[in-house]
Formats: C-alpha cells, sequence, structure tokens
C-alpha cells in the first residue's frame, strides 16, 4: 500500500529555515521531518513511498541517494574506486521522488501521480508529526466503503474546519474560517484513488473544492485522533518540537 507525502510547497512561513531546502527537510533531532513521518509509516507496517517534489527537490532527491553513505560505515578500495556500504538499515523503504512541478497546489501535486494510484492510499503532508495509530486509521477508512477519510484532530483554530455528523459523515469542509471552533483537517488521509477524480489541475488546493465536493457527495468521513498531533508553520512550533525530542518526550516516537 503507498503513501504519498507532499513535499513541494514553498514554506514561507519559515523563511528562516527553509531558503536554502524545503520544509520536510528541516530536521529535528538530527532527521529531517520528512523522516520523521515515514518512520510512523514504516513502524505501522507502511514502507512504500511516493514523496512529491516541487520546491528544492534536488535536496530530497539528494538525502535518499546518499542516504546509505552517510548514515553508515563505508569501505572504500581506492585503487577500483568502489565503495561499499557496511550497515544494514532498520528503514527498509522503496522511495519513489516525483517531480510535480514548482508551482502546483496540493491538489495538483496529487493529481499528477494519479498513474500509479491504482489501490487504496495513504494521503499527507510533509509538515506534520503526530501518534496516530495508522492501521485503526485503515480500519475504519474501509469500514465506511467511501472514497475519502481524513484525520479529524482539535489543535488550536488555524486550519480548516470539519462538520461531522453521528455516522462520522463529513458533510461540510470549510477551509480556515475565522472565528469558528471544532475538529479541523490533521491530514493523513486514507483515499481511494476515484478521489483524485475530484481534482481539477495544478491550480487546485486538495483542501478546497475537492475535500468541499467528497463532503457535499457524501464520500468524506472522519478518523477521530485525540492523540498528539503537530504541525510545522511557525519557529515556535518547530523549537516545541525540538524541545520537545531533546527532553526524551516526542510523542509522535512510536518507534524503539
Amino acid at each position: 500500500m503507498k503513501t504519498v507525502i507532499l513535499a513541494g510547497g514553498f514554506g514561507t512561513r519559515l523563511s528562516e529555515e527553509t531558503d536554502a531546502i524545503p520544509k520536510p527537510m528541516i530536521e529535528v533531532g538530527g532527521r529531517p521531518l520528512l523522516w520523521h513521518i515515514m518512520k510512523l509509516f514504516s513502524t505501522h507496517g507502511f514502507s512504500d513511498f511516493v514523496v512529491a517534489l516541487g520546491y528544492k527537490g534536488t535536496v530530497i532527491k539528494r538525502y535518499f541517494l546518499q542516504y546509505p553513505q552517510l548514515n553508515g560505515d563505508l569501505l572504500v578500495k581506492l585503487a577500483s574506486g568502489e565503495c561499499h556500504t557496511t550497515k544494514r538499515f532498520d528503514e527498509d523503504w522503496t522511495v519513489e521522488l516525483v517531480d510535480t512541478g514548482p508551482e502546483s497546489m496540493t491538489g495538483g501535486r496529487l493529481k499528477r501521480l494519479a498513474g500509479k494510484l491504482d489501490s487504496t492510499f495513504f494521503f499527507t503532508y510533509g509538515d506534520g508529526l503526530a501518534d496516530i495509530d495508522l492501521n485503526k486509521l485503515l480500519s475504519f477508512h474501509r469500514s465506511h466503503g467511501k472514497l475519502a477519510t481524513v484525520t479529524a484532530v482539535q489543535p488550536p483554530q488555524r486550519f480548516g474546519v470539519l462538520k461531522i455528523n453521528g455516522d462520522r459523515q463529513v458533510e461540510a469542509f470549510s477551509e480556515k474560517p475565522a472565528g469558528t471552533t471544532g475538529h479541523i483537517n490533521g491530514g493523513f488521509f486514507v483515499l481511494e484513488p476515484e478521489a483524485v477524480d475530484y481534482i481539477d489541475g495544478d491550480s487546485t488546493s486538495w483542501e478546497r473544492e475537492p475535500c468541499e465536493r467528497l463532503a457535499a457527495d457524501g464520500q468524506l468521513y472522519a478518523y477521530f485522533h485525540d492523540g498528539f498531533w503537530q504541525c510545522v508553520d511557525t519557529l515556535h512550533e518547530l523549537r516545541l518540537l525540538r524541545q520537545m525530542w531533546e527532553g526524551g518526550s516526542a510523542p509522535w516516537k512510536v518507534w524503539k
């Protein structure tokens, strides 16, 4: 089962960190946010990744190309130029890195990957950490039989608010309304390939027309996550995550 991760945005609100690197490559505990997200998925048994690249995508490509060499011991034969890594890694991942355009919006990036998505898949952002049980999320998605599931969380109100009925069907999806409270879009979607048909093209934001139309058609349900969730949009949020990691109390670290 594939996991699609968006990693192509400009991260302008964190320009202090993102002038040289894309936001998913900002480090917490010496590892990129992207690595932490992938580690969460692989810990739950999902290790087949498709990463949607855009802004400074070569930084992410270089990271994975050099991952064995920079994170393990090397045996180098200078005369022949041979180089071998002498360490086995816990990260038994398959990572497909796809350029989805420098200016594409979130929906546009997903739309460009449509040909690679022929069965149920996870879809998330490259800047949010959580201790979510992904197997329970997947089981819930399969239980209702609709096209899409969004993880609903309750942090400070800066994100898309969800109106959810008693059966957990999302009746309305409103992106960043003013003066409202309630569950919000925490990312960590599970989607059927047909959900991608709701996206028009590169200029489409996934969080707007596609999610609004899925909700209106009764095809979007919410999985409630009451545990830890934190995105990284500000330096304050980044410092908070770094303090948690350094203090040995990072809730999203569900691996040993």
